[in-house]
């Protein structure tokens, strides 16, 4: 039950936006038991964020997952997650934020795990 939450002070297309969810589907198996098939996404683009006191591109990126995680699989997924950001959105891995959020409880189909 992974969500990935993507917020930026550019633009993101639509090609952008598949190929973005598509590269996170693939990349959250970096997290141990966490896959695609129950990955959330979302995107928020042209957010007013200021970074290090400027609006130059920036992002924030939030992964929230049920359960514990484990900080060397963090390591290796905040390193695709920023490599990625930069590749498809033109934003310098020094300009984005990664959080990781481990969830207790997590609801789904009118329950919680």
């Amino acid at each position: 039950m992974p969500n990935i939450a993507v917020k930026t002070n550019v633009s993101i297309s639509k090609e952008k936006e598949l190929t973005l969810k598509a590269e996170l589907g693939q990349a959250i198996a970096l997290l141990p038991g966490k896959s695609e098939s129950w990955l959330m996404c979302s995107f928020e683009d042209n957010c007013r964020i200021w970074f290090q006191g400027g609006n130059e591109p920036a992002a924030f990126v939030e992964v929230q997952v049920y359960g514990k995680i484990n900080p060397s699989a963090a390591d290796k997924l905040t390193s695709k997650l920023c490599s990625l950001i930069e590749s498809e959105l033109g934003i310098a891995q020094s300009r984005v934020y990664v959080k990781y959020e481990e969830v207790s409880l997590w609801g789904w189909n009118g329950n919680n795990f």
